[in-house]
């Protein structure tokens, strides 16, 4: 194994292990953030098609995974969504570096697709936007796990599916340029609050 991918794979690792608690970010820290979309933005530079290759997650997972992110942050008129930010590949670089969220997501990602063959004869990605919709229900509400216990496992993997498609987001181009962060600036004056009107 070469030593560089040694390095990156030891740092990936050592800085996937979870978010501090109260931080912005949900799922992981920034530093690691920062790290992989440099390592994806990398790949696609390097790579012949400028496209990024699946680590952890095989095709059919990655497009549900897709599909999970864009219907989390669809893309609108002030902003690209989560598919132009490279949130899918954010969280399957991080994922392929980490036990804890590899079963989170796997498990998640099987119950989408054995579900909704149960109920509607195919898979997620094959079912209707409706369909979708009406699985998607069931885990998306914590009030869903207090009617069935059997969910809380399906609402805690779709919160967490939330939460790190939300840090893929908000810690790349597009959602830095989103949020209008403007990086560490300080003020030469403080004019105080601006004055609300007809107060």
């Amino acid at each position: 194994m070469a030593a560089d991918t040694l390095s990156r794979r030891t740092i990936l690792k050592s800085l996937s292990i979870g978010a501090v608690a109260g931080s912005v970010l949900r799922v992981i820290p920034l530093e690691a953030a920062e790290y992989a979309h440099s390592m994806i933005e990398s790949e696609k530079t390097d790579a012949r098609t400028g496209a990024y290759t699946p680590k952890f997650f095989d095709a059919q997972q990655y497009k549900t995974l897709q599909s999970l992110c864009e219907t989390i942050l669809p893309a609108d008129a002030d902003s690209g969504g989560a598919i132009e930010a490279g949130a899918p590949e954010f969280i399957d670089l991080l994922t392929s570096e980490n036990e804890e969220y590899k079963v989170k997501l796997e498990i998640g990602l099987k119950w989408l697709d054995s579900t909704c063959t149960t109920h509607f004869g195919k898979a997620y990605l094959d079912c209707t936007p409706q369909q979708q919709r009406e699985i998607l229900d069931l885990i998306a509400y914590r009030k869903s796990a207090e009617q069935d216990e059997s969910l809380s496992q399906l609402v805690e993997f779709f919160s967490f599916l939330r939460k790190f498609t939300a840090d893929g987001f908000f810690t790349s181009k597009i959602g830095i340029k989103y949020l209008g962060y403007k990086g560490n600036t300080y003020l030469t004056e403080f004019p105080g609050c601006p004055a609300v009107p007809d107060v």
